[in-house]
């Protein structure tokens, strides 16, 4: 059995104390919830200090980028070590905004998940399809482009640190939410290109997350589909209440 992941993704919100005041809100309300893997992650100047109020509970820390080289000349960017040494034990990578507006690509978000792994972090590894790619017909091939590209090269042990997020772009911060089918449709589509890429049981392990205006309203018969292993949560996840929530989907 594959264990749900409920992932918040706080995006550019929340000063220290401010993160610090949800986190220690959330882990009371989620203090019961063993059966689920809950991650926050906050920005960057926060994560030392959630990581020290998480500390003992049930909630893991992820960053929400990081770079491939462990050091150097390379202003404003932050390793996986550092990442891992700030209490960080998750990082996302290549999310749709970084992707957006950031100019990452399949190759970058490859660099970024090896070393990630390397660095022994769990990469949550994002892929999705504009609006225009689903309209026209063209979400399997997208999706089977980024697949290829941000996991290339990895082997099948790396998957014990690799988690799969399928965020439809159309869907971030719109409101707008995939439909079950629509969801499920695509999370199966992504085990069946792991099987063939890697094989049967690398594709029946790894999780797959789905990503895009996830609420308490949805969660339930998003997680109700067979190949759909958690969620990764934005606006929702701002709120200790909604996200414990969307954490507590099975009770």
């Amino acid at each position: 059995m594959r264990t749900p992941v409920i992932a918040g993704n706080w995006k550019l919100f929340k000063t220290i104390g401010e993160s610090v005041a949800l986190v220690n809100e959330l882990k009371q309300l989620v203090a019961n919830i063993h059966d689920v893997e809950i991650v926050v992650a906050p920005v960057f100047t926060a994560l030392s200090r959630v990581s020290d109020a998480v500390e003992g509970s049930n909630v893991r820390l992820a960053a929400q980028d990081c770079y491939w080289e462990e050091e150097g000349a390379f202003t404003g960017e932050v390793a996986p070590k550092l990442l891992k040494d700030a209490g960080c034990s998750h990082v996302i990578i290549g999310h749709s905004e970084r992707r957006q507006f950031f100019g990452e690509t399949d190759l970058t978000v490859n660099k970024k998940a090896r070393a990630a792994i390397a660095a022994g972090l769990t990469a949550i590894v994002c892929v999705g399809e504009m609006l225009t790619d689903r309209e026209s017909g063209q979400t399997f091939s997208v999706i089977e482009t980024q697949i290829q590209g941000s996991l290339a090269g990895l082997a099948a042990d790396d998957f014990t640190h690799v988690i799969i997020a399928y965020e439809p772009v159309w869907a971030i911060g719109t409101g707008k939410t995939a439909s079950d089918a629509q969801a499920q449709e695509v999370h199966l589509f992504i085990r069946q290109l792991i099987a063939r890429l890697f094989n049967q049981e690398v594709a029946d392990a790894v999780r797959i997350l789905y990503g895009g205006s996830v609420k308490p309203e949805n969660v339930k018969g998003l997680m109700s589909q067979p190949d759909i292993d958690g969620a990764l949560v934005g606006g929702a996840s701002l709120k200790a209440d909604s996200f414990a929530a969307i954490a507590a989907f099975n009770v």
